[in-house]
């Protein structure tokens, strides 16, 4: 028989954590005047994070879920002028600092997601409705740091468009390194993040690159190709995996190599590759058999890792999970539909978003996400069990 004492504790604990994140909402700066604030900030955020979890992907929806889930709500904090209406919390959200606020989510999520990450994928994403041409805005970019295997956003930044990624990428790289998460894991980013800046940054926080070379490294994707075309077999290392489903069978071949002194021979012309940490070269074979059709891709990394093909392989299929995450911002929660332009409010609800995407995602039970924003929606005990991260 279960012990009472033991189903309270199981019972408490989400409430405890939860009380932890209004904890780290509390911190947020709020400019109002004290006796004036009908709702305090913490209040809101708690709303709105809840609400996003449930299915609510505007302010008029979120609104609603709080007026019907004002005893839910009222377990966590008093709410003692209800909940805001959906103009109050558009004028909110967009005053609220998203740098601080997305620090709120990630040192939540470090606190109950403690020790190290082993693959982190970074990868950007345009919200292509936040534009706004009269005012000369461009669609909001967002740059976000995702552990592979625990499928959680550890760290997002905004960028004011898609080519700005090699200038931010290493202060999310930094960022990552000061919170402690960057220390021996293995970073995947695709051909854009292919720069030898970027590569000494990763190394110099202790931490390996595995990073896709296409056309920005002409040269050294010429060459890499030339290698693996005339490798001997004793050079290489093969994997191979076949996967069946959605009526598919892919069949990828990996091929690595640790042969790599022939980078180092003396050469002057343009573009000559300096990357002075590669120690691994791995080449992905992707071929995918439909019922009326095959196609067949080829990609290129280099890696400051040792050779590992089971890591190897592992990562650069992981990346794809980040790719996932993005389409799932848009088919879920209908992130380019998005069209929050004033303010702060745009970046602060793509901080929302990942976030409720993480939580549902790390959830193990069976269901799609669409199912379980809907499940957390009907039940607030299935809300709790994905607010407790275990």
């Amino acid at each position: 028989m279960t012990d009472p004492a033991d189903l309270l504790a199981d019972n408490e604990m989400p409430r405890m954590r939860v009380a932890l994140l209004l904890e780290h909402f509390s911190r947020l700066d709020d400019n109002r005047e004290p006796w004036r604030v009908m709702y305090p900030l913490s209040e809101v955020l708690l709303l709105l994070t809840c609400a996003t979890i449930c299915g609510c992907d505007d302010f008029d929806d979120i609104a609603a879920w709080g007026k019907y889930h004002l005893d839910f709500l009222r377990q966590f904090s008093p709410f003692h002028f209800d909940v805001p209406c959906e103009r109050w919390l558009r004028a909110l959200v967009n005053r609220v600092d998203p740098i601080l606020f997305g620090r709120c989510f990630e040192d939540w999520i470090k606190a109950l997601w403690p020790g190290r990450h082993d693959l982190i994928a970074i990868d950007g994403k345009t919200s292509r409705r936040t534009h706004d041409k009269a005012k000369g805005l461009k669609a909001l970019h967002t740059l976000s740091a995702y552990a592979t295997n625990a499928r959680l956003t550890l760290a997002q930044l905004s960028v004011p468009e898609k080519t700005n990624e090699i200038t931010a990428i290493p202060e999310l790289l930094d960022h990552l390194a000061e919170t402690g998460q960057l220390e021996g894991a293995l970073v995947t980013i695709d051909a854009m993040g292919c720069q030898v800046e970027i590569a000494d940054r990763i190394v110099a926080h202790k931490a390996d690159f595995l990073l896709a070379v296409k056309g920005n490294q002409s040269i050294l994707e010429t060459e890499i190709t030339e290698y693996f075309r005339t490798a001997p077999n004793d050079e290489v290392i093969r994997k191979e995996t076949v996967e069946k489903g959605h009526g598919r069978i892919e069949t990828r071949i990996f091929t690595a190599s640790c042969v790599i002194d022939w980078m180092e021979s003396e050469k002057n012309y343009p573009g000559q590759p300096k990357f002075k940490h590669i120690k691994t070269i791995l080449k992905v074979v992707n071929r995918t058999e439909f019922k009326d059709r095959c196609t067949c891709e080829e990609r290129l990394y280099i890696s400051s890792a040792p050779l590992d093909i089971e890591r190897l392989a592992h990562a650069s299929r992981g990346h794809w999970g980040v790719e996932s995450m993005h389409w799932l911002l848009d088919v879920e929660f209908n992130d380019d539909l998005s069209r929050y332009r004033a303010g702060s409010g745009a970046k602060n609800m793509a901080v929302v978003r990942r976030f409720a995407l993480g939580l549902v995602r790390a959830d193990k039970s069976k269901g799609s996400v669409k199912t379980k924003r809907k499940s957390a929606g009907w039940s607030t005990a299935f809300l709790l069990t994905l607010l407790q991260l275990r």
